[in-house]
């Protein structure tokens, strides 16, 4: 994909030497707004969402798309995608707590947490919570809990793993031997007999490799395990599925030399050799469900950052930004890129090597390696694109630094819809016992 084109697919263009963001001059925004700021753009979340529901629908039109929330959890987002039909996968109960006041109704939420506690097991059944359970002690605790609370045994999933797995960076590789998520295929059986055992009798399934692929031929062998799984389970258990759970995963061209994830391909793979099962009659009516997360909102939002440092060291320059790893982690925890980008360039200037370094007193803090850009100065503005996903929902107050505000472009508008921590916030929950506050 040519680089201009490559923009355009994320939104982005450069008019006049100024680069726009869903037709907003970014200029305006850092005169009207304070440094750095995440901007959402509410087109790109419709537009990514709408087109995977028409490829789904376009094969197997009984299908639910449930938003995976831990991407990116700001209200706004998801009620932008409650208003486009979505579903929702949560992962905690702080996750199904803002769906629910939300206004998003039970039926439409799938659990797939891991480690249960009692509380989150107690909580799911008690709001009518689809759970996906992550190992076969928790079945017992989840019965012992329905009985408790007196209510009829509501429907039961288990997430699989099929051993083979795929990812950007090994900690994003939930698939195999050695990894902490799901059921293998020699305790499957005796998880779903366990469940009939202890009186359940409706059954969901589920499986999630792992995230960030953009190669969908790797879903090709897991997906194909998955289904002889499923298919073995119905036949020896005589189980009808509610629902079968293809889990997320989609990655998105963080890099100009990348395309975006063929999702004709994922048909071939996945959606296609489902629907023959059920045409075949093995597998009876179920619906699909798939949840994707950094897909539908990875490339929604910019982080808009100012330099603060021109640094010549003698062997290597440094821009210096007013954020680090504790506004944008990913490239300090999964060597993560972001492409990086002025917000006013002109091609004429000469281009130069720069490390994009964060005010983070760690050498870790560096937000960009190597990035060839225009020749840069202090005080000049830069976007850090693709920051919709697992951007400010992993941020944190590291070395007491307040996080950022975040604001949405839509309806023909700017809105504010997360304000600015203030250094006071840092405070808010701390308490001091009464002896140390005597002066010494």
């Amino acid at each position: 994909m040519d680089y201009k084109d490559w923009l355009a697919y994320k939104d982005l263009r450069y008019m006049n030497n100024v680069l726009y963001f869903n037709n907003i001059n970014t200029n305006n925004v850092t005169n009207e707004y304070k440094t750095p700021i995440y901007i959402i753009n509410e087109r790109m979340i419709r537009n990514r969402y709408k087109t995977l529901k028409k490829n789904l629908d376009c094969i197997y039109r009984n299908n639910d798309i449930h938003y995976a929330v831990k991407a990116n959890t700001n209200i706004a987002v998801l009620k932008i995608l409650i208003s486009e039909g979505a579903n929702f996968d949560c992962t905690s109960l702080g996750e199904i707590y803002t769906c629910l006041k939300l206004g998003v109704k039970p039926s439409q939420i799938i659990y797939t947490g891991n480690m249960f506690t009692n509380e989150d097991l107690r909580c799911a059944v008690e709001n009518d919570i689809i759970i996906n359970l992550d190992s076969i002690s928790q079945v017992f605790r989840l019965a012992k809990i329905y009985d408790e609370l007196d209510k009829e045994k509501n429907i039961i999933s288990f997430r699989i793993n099929p051993e083979l797995g795929a990812g950007h960076h090994s900690h994003t590789i939930t698939a195999g031997r050695n990894v902490k998520f799901g059921i293998l295929e020699e305790q499957v059986v005796l998880a779903y007999k366990t469940a009939i055992q202890l009186g359940f009798k409706q059954f969901g399934i589920h499986t999630h490799i792992g995230s960030g692929i953009l190669n969908m031929s790797d879903y090709e062998k897991p997906m194909e395990k998955y289904l002889e799984i499923v298919k073995m389970l119905s036949k020896t258990l005589d189980i009808t599925f509610e629902f079968v759970d293809f889990g997320g995963g989609f990655g998105i061209p963080y890099r100009p030399n990348e395309d975006p994830i063929n999702l004709e391909h994922y048909n071939k793979v996945v959606i296609e050799k489902f629907k023959i099962l059920i045409e075949e009659g093995k597998l009876g009516d179920p619906k699909l469900f798939i949840e994707p997360g950094r897909y539908i909102s990875a490339e929604s939002s910019l982080l808009l950052v100012q330099i603060n440092t021109i640094k010549d060291n003698g062997y290597k320059l440094f821009a210096g930004i007013n954020a680090g790893f504790n506004i944008l982690i990913r490239p300090t925890l999964y060597g993560s890129y972001h492409h990086i980008i002025p917000c006013n360039y002109n091609d004429k200037e000469d281009h130069l090597n720069y490390d994009i370094a964060g005010p983070i007193c760690e050498s870790g803090d560096i937000l960009g390696k190597d990035r060839r850009l225009p020749k840069l100065s202090e005080e000049d503005f830069l976007a850090i694109m693709d920051v919709g996903a697992y951007g400010f929902s992993m941020s944190s107050n590291y070395n007491s630094r307040p996080r950022p505000a975040e604001i949405l472009i839509g309806n023909n508008n700017i809105f504010m819809v997360r304000e600015a921590e203030q250094y006071e916030d840092l405070l808010l929950y701390q308490k001091l016992p009464e002896y140390l506050k005597k002066d010494v």
